[in-house]
């Protein structure tokens, strides 16, 4: 769990009693790749650190076709946040794209600590505003960029990631066909 402690550390000035009392809420967990963390349909309540591994959360439509939304690497927060917050059914899939090892909490006991200890509900907004952010962000370059610009983003905010996982997962977050990014790729 030393890497979730180095990471609060750049968060926010936790005292180290903060800092174990957070970490107590967590245990470690191992998942195989191909393994879901999160369901479209049911509901969610963890949130997890992941310590080594890469996941993806996307969405199907009606007719199977698979869109990803985002990545999840080590030293990040992974967690259905619209199931955690609104306590509705979640609305995507979060799975491991590797083996994963996570460290899970259960998110409202976490929350249980904002009362004793405001600086966690001080690093629960600026974990909510960073991922809002990068959605943001995110949402524009879709629509505003060329497709290869989108790879070169990518690759500069995912540096190795294309080595890991499979081209068509890279091409449906980058809104392409994979025959697209196959041309992308040869004109680098």
């Amino acid at each position: 769990m030393n890497e979730l402690k180095i990471y609060l550390e750049t968060l926010a000035p936790f005292t180290k009693r903060e800092i174990e009392v957070f970490i107590s809420f967590f245990s470690e967990i191992q998942l195989k790749k191909k393994d879901y963390f999160a369901k479209e349909g049911e509901f969610s309540s963890k949130l997890a650190f992941i310590s080594n591994g890469v996941m993806r959360a996307f969405f199907r439509n009606k007719s199977g076709h698979e869109y990803n939304k985002t990545f999840f690497t080590s030293s990040n927060f992974v967690a259905a946040y619209s199931s955690i917050t609104t306590k509705q059914k979640n609305l995507i899939n979060i799975q491991c794209l590797t083996d994963c090892t996570l460290f899970v909490a259960d998110f409202r006991q976490l929350t249980s600590l904002y009362k004793n200890y405001p600086k966690f509900e001080s690093l629960a907004r600026i974990m909510a505003e960073y991922k809002f952010a990068i959605k943001e962000k995110r949402e524009i370059e879709l629509v505003t960029l060329e497709a290869t610009e989108r790879y070169s983003i990518f690759k500069k905010e995912h540096p190795g990631l294309e080595n890991l996982i499979n081209q068509y997962h890279i091409a449906s977050y980058l809104g392409i066909t994979p025959t697209q990014l196959s041309r992308i790729r040869a004109k680098k």
